[in-house]
């Protein structure tokens, strides 16, 4: 098992191979095209150049235990079974629904405890969303990564509160910024702690009502240095379509994954439930738990050739 602390950076120059003690693990990396790329551990993974491919899944929010065992204990026999790593997902609270009236979870103090058990029962790290300075503590001594939501990707006092927590960070660009200034983002996560950044491709605004994905996103972000997730879930929503709520097109969520594994996404992110259509939120988005395991096995294939055809270029 891979502990913190005991990995070494080796900084290569002409014909010279430097090793530094003192760099974190999170710090692990490789040199890809004059980019240095860091790698990024999730309890016992690491996610970047060369590892297997994080996988990021779960409910949009936390219902119950019973329920959220039922989704996460495929994802760990999945876990088990093919060249993938599991991270189990779940929201305590969805701050930004659309109406006051929309259900928004079981709070910061019962979430959690959700957490505990589900990572407990099935192994797998856990990772939630948070939305206030003051939860970072509380969610990072539960949860193995810290994901911030695309609409607070700029709130500073947000970024270093998760960064202070010493646990890594997944930071979903916001819907209204370009993958350029995600450069921001990056220094205030890494200037605030050591557990290391993810950044989120998850769609941007294309007039009202409606996201698109700019797949250059993905290069550009992972040109930044750190490792890249394609929210393949949240990018097919469609914004207010339901009136108070949010609608989505979950028949586009596996070709836009496959177009993200294709370019070497390092990580992807999927919302599933066994009956979408009850799900609180983003229910038009999910994956029927069902189906998901047939979709990963399909996009572990694609990626073994895009790995293949990339080594050629």
């Amino acid at each position: 098992m891979i502990q913190k602390g005991c990995h070494r950076r080796l900084v290569v120059e002409v014909g010279l191979a430097e090793t530094l003690h003192s760099v974190d693990l999170s710090d692990l990396g490789t040199n890809l095209g004059g980019i240095y790329m860091s790698s990024v551990t999730v309890g016992s993974y690491l996610c970047g150049p060369g590892q297997p491919l994080l996988l990021i899944a779960g409910p949009c929010v936390l219902q119950s235990v019973d329920l959220a065992l039922e989704i996460a204990e495929p994802l760990a026999r999945l876990n088990e079974r093919s060249d993938v790593n599991v991270v189990f997902k779940g929201s305590f609270d969805k701050a930004n629904r659309t109406s006051l009236n929309a259900k928004r979870g079981p709070g910061l103090e019962q979430g959690l405890k959700m957490m505990e058990v589900i990572g407990s029962k099935t192994g797998l790290p856990t990772t939630t969303d948070l939305h206030l300075p003051e939860q970072a503590e509380a969610v990072g001594q539960v949860c193995d990564l810290l994901q911030i939501p695309a609409f607070l990707a700029r709130q500073t006092d947000l970024l270093v509160a998760a960064a202070g927590t010493g646990r890594p960070v997944n930071v979903k660009k916001g819907q209204f910024m370009s993958p350029e200034d995600m450069k921001y983002v990056v220094d205030k996560v890494q200037g605030s702690g050591d557990g290391g950044i993810m950044l989120c491709e998850r769609g941007t605004f294309f007039g009202y009502g409606r996201l698109v994905n700019d797949m250059q996103s993905l290069v550009l972000m992972r040109n930044l240095g750190v490792p890249v997730v394609f929210d393949a879930t949240h990018s097919v929503q469609r914004p207010g379509g339901l009136g108070g709520a949010t609608g989505g097109n979950r028949e586009m969520v596996e070709p836009l994954a496959r177009a993200a594994v294709a370019i070497g996404t390092d990580a992807l992110f999927f919302e599933t439930h066994p009956d979408p259509e009850t799900s609180p939120s983003d229910g038009p988005n999910m994956i029927p738990l069902h189906a998901f395991e047939a979709t990963m096995m399909r996009l572990l294939r694609l990626r073994e050739v895009a790995q293949s055809v990339a080594a050629e270029a």
